[in-house]
Formats: structure tokens, C-alpha cells, sequence
């Protein structure tokens, strides 16, 4: 089976499993390099944001079965996209998809944070938690927090709270290639809308435009929820299946022998 994945499809799925495995490698050494946030997206504006993080956070995942369901549906999809379109194409909406999805993900975090550091209204304490960010690679604690928070003069609830909420944004990244694997989603469901897909639980035939589109559907209703414990960037998914979308319709407007 292995042989017959299409060449970009394997380079991307040999480097997504070659970056997991390497960040297993260093947190089961209790080494101090944390490749999930270092190299994980964090939000515009905050303290560990860097612009590399555009392009790194694509190959980093947060568990074993967020890179096997993210990179078997890779394989399933991306090697019969690759081999319908060739791998230039293949890899431009899978890129394309990838930087839809954390612009659109981190564009509206950007002005979450914005509203966040207003609500702070207190430039030193802001100032000091970036500076502790920093230092500590995004591992500080809620003492931390309450030193800073008593130090720098934060006194209402209010005020707290989006502090917290703050440090927290900071601290965490976004991780993974769903934004792109939703564009290869969208892409194969406005191509093949009536080909049908297996689930796997429970094991019925549903055609790829209800199936996908469901699913696409059941990712704008999510982030526009505010679940406790739910940590997924549903909207990134969204991003990536926009992106996919318009992709794949300007490419078959603009040719006669697209598919």
C-alpha cells in the first residue's frame, strides 16, 4: 500500500510522522524542548508567536490519534487528488488550504486578544506575563499569574479573569494539518459529490457532499460554541475547507478538462 501513495502525499506524511515522533523523543526525555509549542501557531499579538509558526505548525500534532485520523485521511484523499491533478496542483491547495485555515483561526483570535488586553487595561502587568512567557517557554503556573496580578495592581474580578484568559491564549498553540486535510475534504466532495464513502462507525455507505458536508456544517456550529474542554480549532477546519472550496472552483471554471 505504501508504494502506491503519489510522492507528495508520502514526503507530507513521512514529515508529519517524523516531526511526532521527534516530539514524543524529546518529552519522554524530559528534555525542556517542546517542539508542540515552539513550533505550534500561537496567536497574533501574544508573546510567543513567531512568524515561522505560519508554515511549522502543520506538521505538528497533539496525540496519536489526532495525527492518524488527520494522516489516514491524507493518504485515502491526498493520493487520489495527487493522482488526479498531478503534485504541483496537489500541493498548492494542500499549502493553500493549511495557511487558509490558521489565518482565518488566528485572525479572529487576534482580535479576541485585542478585546482581552483591553479588557486588562494595564500595560505593566501585560508587559511582565510576556516577559515570564518568554522566559519560561509558555510554562508558568497560577501563582505566577497571581504574583504578577497583585505586583502590577489588577484589582477587580474583571479584570482577572481576562488576564487569565489572556495567559492562557498565550500559552496555548494550534497543532495539526486538519485545516489542509478540510480543504482535500472540500475539494473531493465538489468533485465527486455522489461517490460514496464508508463510515466506520457504524459501517454504512453516505455520499461524499452529505457526509463532508455535514460535517463541514457541524464545524461552524462548533466554533461558534464555547464547550468547556473542548480544545479543537474547529474554526481552522472551517478555514481550510473554505479555502479548499474556492480553490477548486475557480481551477474548474477556469478549465475544460478539470475535474
Amino acid at each position: 500500500m505504501f508504494s502506491n501513495i503519489q510522492p507528495v502525499t508520502k514526503n507530507l506524511l513521512l514529515l508529519n510522522v517524523a516531526m511526532f515522533l521527534l516530539t514524543l523523543f524529546f518529552e519522554y526525555q524530559g528534555n525542556s524542548i517542546d517542539l508542540g509549542n515552539t513550533l505550534g501557531a500561537h496567536y497574533f499579538g501574544t508573546a510567543l508567536f513567531e512568524p515561522y509558526q505560519l508554515v511549522t505548525h502543520f506538521f505538528m500534532h497533539g496525540g496519536f490519534f489526532h495525527i492518524l485520523m488527520n494522516m489516514y485521511i491524507l493518504v485515502m484523499f491526498g493520493s487520489f487528488l495527487e493522482r488526479l491533478w498531478g503534485p504541483k496542483r496537489f500541493f498548492v491547495l494542500y499549502l493553500a488550504s493549511a495557511f487558509g485555515a490558521i489565518l482565518l483561526y488566528n485572525g479572529v483570535g487576534f482580535f479576541q486578544i485585542i478585546d482581552l488586553k483591553n479588557a486588562i487595561n494595564n500595560s505593566d502587568a501585560i508587559a511582565a506575563l510576556n516577559g515570564l512567557l518568554k522566559e519560561t517557554h509558555g510554562h508558568i503556573t497560577d501563582q505566577n499569574l497571581m504574583e504578577i496580578a497583585q505586583r502590577y495592581g489588577i484589582s477587580t474580578q474583571t479584570q482577572y479573569d481576562a488576564f487569565a484568559d489572556y495567559a492562557i491564549k498565550s500559552m496555548v498553540p494550534m497543532v495539526g494539518a486538519s485545516g489542509a486535510i478540510f480543504g482535500l475534504l472540500a475539494a473531493f466532495a465538489i468533485l465527486f459529490p455522489n461517490t460514496e464513502l464508508m463510515l466506520i462507525f457504524p459501517p454504512i455507505p453516505i455520499k461524499a457532499k452529505w457526509l463532508i458536508g455535514g460535517y463541514f456544517v457541524f464545524e461552524v456550529y462548533s466554533s461558534f460554541q464555547n464547550s468547556q474542554g473542548d480544545n479543537v480549532a474547529h474554526l481552522a477546519h472551517v478555514g481550510g475547507a473554505i479555502v479548499g472550496a474556492i480553490l477548486v472552483l475557480i481551477w474548474r471554471r477556469n478549465s475544460k478538462n478539470f475535474y
